[in-house]
């Protein structure tokens, strides 16, 4: 069995890759390269030029060759190197009859605890939406901003101590909302600089949320190795890194004590197994990063049946509309999708990745540019959100 085709598919704000076989067996996988989807899909074809003719089945070898062989990285190439890797485990899946777990040495669970979205503008919006998802069964509720989700266009104006009641009281109104029979995982989202961080986040540990997520913008582990010491909660981060070296950096660093990891830009399957057996060496659990489609659902519920060390799956709502055309589903790009129930997702037992995209998926949702978006200050200089 050799590769015949490999194919880059933009559709709405998603990317992925489509590998062909000559013997007809297709594998697909996404690209979590937001932002910069054209530059990975021309990255999927670029790699297309070497893959094909190899046997897809040599994942480990080709995946080697992709990383080591480009002399740069980033978001673009680790999110095509994800996307090729996926395909390839759907293919060797389907090549063995059996789902990808199998190959990775079985499975370690029977199911995948997630935790869905909740995003709301204002406090009686994120009281209705956390009892949504509460009545929808889950045990578990994420992306919640004590800061709130306010448009990009509303320039922020806010004193340190409003910002901070104001955060403080919200985070008290969630756990009013669900109360002790669901986890609280509160998401900052990198809009906050350190010394703010720690004081919120211990102002809220008397609800004892399951983690706070990404408290200050990536990049300083020293930074935020100064957060995680000073936190009471939990803290939770890693998903913009790509690499297994900047995942040793932080957890040597001491700085988080829950791995995000992003299965469509830490390369694939492959990749982000690399880095949950380096978590596991210190006794750190993973939590997957995906705000994206029931296709990285689907690779990201193989991973976790995997490893050991899984603590909870974020999983954004299958049912949700699409990035860019808010008239569709996300479940009407696949053929199937893997659906939570009682806040937890089983994995059926079919061979591969289990779903495929829906046929001319990308005439029937075009792709939509990704937009720059920033907010500023009320002085007119950016601010991270």
């Amino acid at each position: 069995m050799k590769i015949e085709k490999v194919e880059a598919i933009r559709t709405d704000r998603y990317c992925y890759a489509r590998v062909t076989t000559d013997t007809g067996l297709t594998g697909i996988g996404e690209s979590g390269s937001f932002g910069a989807l054209e530059a990975s899909a021309a990255q999927i074809e670029n790699f297309g030029t070497f893959l094909v003719g190899k046997d897809p089945l040599d994942i480990e070898h080709l995946w080697q060759a992709m990383f080591r062989g480009m002399f740069f990285r980033g978001a673009a190439v680790m999110g095509a190197i994800s996307a090729i890797d996926v395909a390839l485990w759907d293919i060797a899946g389907k090549f063995y009859g059996v789902p990808i777990y199998k190959l990775l040495g079985g499975k370690c669970r029977d199911k995948v605890r997630v935790y869905s979205h909740v995003f709301a503008k204002t406090d009686e919006e994120l009281v209705k939406n956390c009892h949504l998802r509460r009545d929808q069964g889950y045990n578990a509720v994420g992306h919640l901003s004590p800061f709130l989700d306010e448009p990009m266009t509303m320039p922020y104006e806010k004193t340190h101590v409003k910002n901070m009641e104001e955060s403080i009281k919200r985070v008290h109104l969630m756990r009013e909302a669900v109360g002790d029979d669901i986890d609280l995982c509160i998401e900052l989202h990198r809009r906050s600089l350190p010394g703010e961080a720690v004081v919120l986040i211990n102002e809220i540990e008397d609800v004892h949320p399951l983690f706070v997520e990404d408290p200050i913008p990536p990049g300083n582990n020293e930074a935020m190795a100064y957060v995680t010491a000073k936190s009471r909660i939990p803290i939770a981060t890693g998903e913009r890194l790509h690499t297994i070296y900047e995942f040793q950096d932080l957890l040597d660093k001491k700085a988080t004590d829950y791995v995000r990891v992003s299965l469509t830009t830490v390369g694939g399957i492959t990749g982000a197994r690399k880095i949950a057996a380096l978590a596991e060496t210190k006794m750190c659990p993973i939590i997957p990063h995906n705000p994206l489609s029931p296709v990285c659902t689907a690779a990201e519920m193989q991973f976790c049946m995997s490893i050991d060390n899984l603590l909870i799956c974020e999983y954004p709502d299958p049912d949700g509309s699409l990035m860019g055309d808010r008239t569709h589903k996300k479940s009407d790009l696949v053929t199937d999708y893997f659906k939570a129930e009682n806040g937890y997702v089983k994995v059926p037992d079919v061979p591969g990745l289990g779903i495929d995209l829906v046929e001319d998926v990308e005439k029937k949702f075009p792709p939509v540019p990704f937009p720059v978006w920033y907010r500023l200050n009320g002085d007119g200089s950016i601010r991270d959100q």
